[in-house]
């Protein structure tokens, strides 16, 4: 067995010893008290969530692995946190994923083999809206403008990088304050036609207002689309992404590195939109998942 391995799992086992069982044993009230907290932590113990719905997240426990396992979602890596002793893979949940039975694919040093887990309904709102056909209806300049844009798009979203968040915990802070005015997954019906889920939580906010990064990350795509407007990429690493919409200014440049909490960006109102907001877009192995999930509700 690799000696580094060893080491680390002795010291681990150690602590636990000393801080868990033995302490909890000695004192019976301390017991009976943590076993109610861990009752009512309700899975909310770690960033993000596990929320194995569509739209969601699956933490998948991998066991220890002399080196990090690389895990797959069809042919989309996926991040995986954790050490030796536990790994953990973080896979995002589509929102057009059907309810029961999926599975990843997970390669280790003794080969590969397959993880299955269970995704349950959920129902998100639905709105129905009757609307002038000309926002809705786009003419064949503007269409062939956002095919173009969708298919940069799709490159940026491919972005794997090997240098994964150190943080175990991946806690995001809120990029800015506000009224968070639109939820992930809303469905809108525009004159009997539906459209595409939300895929983003939207906050309200002034214009100007300056957005801050709520991960270490690097800067990896920035650019003005038809239905974004002023639109920032950041990459966290592992196929972790988070995008920022409707910009009224960008302060940053492809290449910038980003500290949690830094300014990078403005509230705005461009591209499609009736008012100012963020659009602010959480993305795992090329699938857009719930920002909800990251942060304190």
């Amino acid at each position: 067995m690799n000696p580094e391995f060893l080491s680390l799992l002795r010291r681990r086992q150690w602590m636990q010893a000393l801080s868990g069982a033995a302490m909890l044993s000695a004192f019976p009230a301390l017991a009976a008290k943590q076993r109610a907290a861990d009752d009512s932590a309700d899975n909310h113990a770690t960033w993000p969530h596990d929320s194995r719905v569509p739209g969601g997240i699956a933490r998948l426990s991998l066991g220890p692995a002399a080196e990090r396992p690389s895990v797959r979602v069809g042919d989309a890596p996926t991040l995986v946190m954790g050490d030796m002793i536990e790994w953990t893979a973080i896979v995002g949940i589509p929102l057009s994923a059907k309810t029961g039975e999926h599975r990843v694919s997970v390669q280790t040093e003794k080969g590969t083999r397959t993880l299955d887990y269970v995704v349950r309904p959920k129902k998100y709102t639905e709105q129905r809206l009757k609307v002038s056909p000309k926002t809705v209806d786009l003419s064949a300049e503007d269409t062939a403008r956002y095919e173009r844009e969708r298919d940069h798009q799709r490159k940026v979203m491919a972005t794997f990088t090997e240098q994964f968040p150190r943080a175990a915990d991946l806690q995001m802070r809120v990029p800015v304050p506000g009224r968070r005015s639109s939820s992930f997954g809303l469905r809108r019906i525009f004159n009997g036609q539906p459209r595409n889920p939300h895929s983003g939580m939207d906050i309200a906010a002034g214009t100007g207002t300056p957005i801050m990064a709520p991960l270490p990350g690097r800067v990896i795509d920035v650019g003005d689309y038809f239905f974004n407007g002023g639109t920032v990429w950041l990459d966290h690493g592992g196929g972790l992404l988070t995008m920022y919409c409707h910009l009224s200014a960008v302060d940053c440049k492809v290449g910038d590195a980003l500290k949690t909490g830094e300014r990078f960006c403005k509230v705005g109102a461009t591209g499609r939109v009736t008012g100012p907001h963020l659009h602010w877009g959480v993305m795992l192995n090329q699938t857009m998942v719930d920002p909800a999930l990251f942060i304190p509700a």
